[in-house]
């Protein structure tokens, strides 16, 4: 095996995983460069092969595989820095973006009005054509208009142009002549089909992909084409993988042609490397990730080893329908700020300090309490090893903003300020797992957890205490999470189109034709980014609801087909069982409408083998204690001496109980009373909750031998 490499950008920091040929698994951090965020990874790059001894190009040239999950795409969108896109749609249906689907958020709000559409008006012109519902043509399409509208965009001087007609997703012949004069008209000029982007029902919600996706292309192009580019500079040869918001990896190619599968990519590998751990420390399938980086906190869920996925997703105010990782983001982040609201009370986040300025501590000019600025203060960090000891924090500095902002305003001591900071942000990462699972009929008692991002592992044992979890892995890489998610996922791509039937009148050989083109072109996929037969995998599934229902759930095939009655009546029994599963009730009797027919596309990754330790005893060596330093536990009554270690040099085997610290270069892990710590045979964490929940003495603690 060669070396795997894979990098995600982080609103703070720069990730880099690295698995080499023995199976070591190494991280690297670099700070995120807003001004070129490829600059980022070319330091994390230059950082690992100083760590390896090598080159750049030596280790460049060593690597067969290469992962990369961008923000760019996300931070275009949110800061709307996209191309101009000219929309053509069905005539009567030019407000499609305006109205949305009708709904307001605040209902009983007379004066508030719809949010701006995504393009303005003017840039959004109709054609006269009509396509029904069952695929016939009502009117033809008029061309003569199609060029006038083309005309009128190079007037415009429109970078995009994006096309969405009404039920193109069951015929799409206007669309695709329309593409074809654009390229009468215009050529070169690029465009996006709302039948290729999002062949789905509900309007606005197809529409609206097709815009974004189409706004994002020539920035997509020249980001993958600058990047891989810079690869082959610095010495790299393989193709280049990136990681997609579906929680799998795919082709620059296919990245170019659908960019709007890049939004949110990097948080949808954190389930990824969750599912990949859990199996391996503990055989468990049922799996909660959360995942707390520099600006936000992201939690997910794997059931039985299938990672939720939901096509209900809401991207700046707009809402998608593309398949995308289901993650719940809350503004919890270690550079979140701390404030008091005009009502006296704290609050942290959504606002965050990034990397530049940074928490107050980073010596950068920031003023503002952070979360980071908390754990310096409540003795969680140490001021001389953050990032293992290749950045200063100033403690002082993160002191006098914690005053500032929260003790003086609240009267508070530095220590209580600092932990009500800290507890706060405890309790929204708590109600964020809790909407995850509790809220959708998940007890999370069942899962375990896997922590990831710099910061988790100040705050992962408050969080699950809460929530009764009783198993916690905190991965070497859990800094890295979503980046180790890239090394290990496979290339996966959902197809889909809508087709309305109803277990009444069920309509076989449609739905066979359906699925029978759907798996066809998930298979051109797997063959065009080079995924051999014998990895190709398809797994057949549909979005399905009783009559009269507005929501979908998505039930697994049995098969890759439904032929026969027998056939049928599985699949409704499954929708059945799915919908007690999920909502808590089931009408048997009901009949039930199928809406969307899915295949997923997955080109199997070849399994890493991670390096397996020999355990040792459970006493850690006398080597591995740092120091002694005061921590805050509020349930021993304040500031109390703890001991700290130094992960790195841990043993397999080795336990920790509670009150301890952890240090490793990336991230802490701070061991609260009651709970207990092994370091595993793979080198990961597992904290252990059993005695936490039941009485024990808080003042325990693992003797150091010689």
């Amino acid at each position: 095996m060669g070396i795997r490499i894979c990098t995600d950008i982080g609103g703070t920091f720069t990730d880099l995983v690295v698995v080499d040929e023995s199976g070591s698994v190494n991280i690297f951090k670099a700070l995120t460069t807003p001004e070129n965020r490829v600059d980022g990874i070319i330091n994390g790059l230059t950082i690992a092969a100083d760590f390896y001894g090598k080159s750049l190009q030596q280790l460049m040239e060593s690597c067969e595989y290469f992962g990369h999950g961008t923000t760019t795409s996300t931070n275009a969108l949110i800061e709307r820095k996209v191309a101009k896109v000219g929309l053509i749609c069905t005539t009567g249906f030019r407000d499609v973006l305006l109205f949305r689907e009708a709904g307001k958020e605040n209902p009983f709000d007379w004066y508030l009005d719809y949010p701006e559409p995504y393009i303005p008006r003017y840039l959004t012109l109709p054609v006269t054509e009509r396509i029904n519902a069952e695929g016939g043509i009502d009117i033809p399409l008029n061309e003569d208009e199609v060029r006038e509208v083309i005309r009128k965009f190079k007037q415009y001087d429109v970078e995009v142009v994006a096309v969405s007609l009404m039920w193109s997703f069951v015929n799409p012949a206007h669309e695709l002549r329309i593409g074809e004069i654009i390229e009468e008209e215009w050529p070169g000029k690029t465009y996006a089909l709302s039948h290729v982007v999002n062949p789905r029902i509900r309007e606005y919600r197809r529409t609206v992909s097709t815009v974004i996706d189409a706004s994002l292309k020539p920035l997509i192009t020249h980001y993958v084409s600058t990047f891989e580019d810079r690869l082959r500079e610095i010495g790299y040869r393989n193709e280049l993988s990136l990681l997609t918001c579906s929680g799998g990896v795919t082709s620059p190619q296919e990245m170019i042609a659908s960019p709007i599968y890049s939004l949110d990519s990097g948080p949808a590998l954190a389930p990824v490397s969750g599912r990949f751990y859990a199996k391996k420390e503990l055989s468990k399938d049922h799996v909660i990730t959360c995942d707390m980086g520099g600006t936000s906190f992201d939690v997910s869920r794997v059931t039985d080893g299938i990672i939720t996925i939901s096509n209900d997703n809401v991207i700046q105010n707009e809402r998608l329908s593309i398949p995308k990782v289901d993650v719940k983001t809350i503004g919890a982040g270690g550079g979140s700020i701390a404030w008091v609201d005009d009502g006296g009370l704290i609050r942290v986040g959504p606002e965050g300090a990034g990397s530049v300025p940074g928490p107050a501590c980073y010596m950068r000019g920031g003023e503002r309490a952070t979360v980071t600025d908390a754990n310096l203060v409540l003795g969680y960090l140490d001021e001389n090893y953050f990032l293992g000891g290749n950045m200063k924090v100033s403690k002082e500095l993160a002191e006098k903003a914690i005053m500032k902002s929260v003790a003086e305003p609240l009267n508070l001591s530095l220590m209580d300020a600092a932990y009500t900071i800290y507890n706060t942000a405890n309790h929204l990462m708590t109600e964020a797992v809790r909407d995850m699972t509790v809220f959708e009929g998940i007890d999370p008692k069942e899962y375990a957890v896997v922590a990831g991002g710099g910061a988790v592992g100040m705050h992962i044992i408050p969080i699950v205490s809460q929530l009764g979890c009783q198993e916690v892995i905190v991965p070497k890489t859990a800094s890295t999470l979503s980046a180790f998610g890239g090394v290990v996922a496979d290339v996966v791509r959902e197809f889909n189109r809508s087709h309305l039937t109803a277990s009444t009148g069920f309509d076989y050989e449609k739905v066979k034709s359906v699925l029978n083109k759907l798996a066809a072109d998930a298979r051109a996929f797997l063959d065009t980014v080079g995924v051999s037969k014998e990895n190709q995998v398809f797994e057949f599934a549909v979005e399905a609801r009783y009559l009269f229902q507005e929501r979908e759930l998505t039930v697994p095939l049995r098969s890759n087909a439904i032929q026969n009655v027998q056939d049928l009546e599985a699949l409704i029994d499954d929708f059945h069982s799915k919908h007690e599963f999920t909502l808590g009730s089931m009408e048997k009797g009901q009949a039930v409408e199928f809406v969307v027919w899915k295949v997923i596309a997955r080109g199997i990754t070849p399994e890493i083998n991670l390096q397996v330790q020999s355990l040792s005893s459970e006493t850690p060596n006398r080597s591995s204690l740092k120091a002694t330093r005061k921590a805050y536990f509020r349930e021993m009554g304040g500031q109390v001496d703890v001991q700290v270690y130094d992960g790195t040099l841990l043993q397999a085997g080795n336990k920790i109980v509670g009150p301890a610290i952890i240090e490793e270069p990336t991230t802490n892990i701070v061991v609260t009373p009651g709970s207990t710590v092994t370091l595993s045979k793979y080198e990961n964490y597992v904290i252990d909750m059993k005695e936490y929940f039941a009485p024990a003495d808080q003042t325990a603690s693992v003797p150091v031998t010689q």
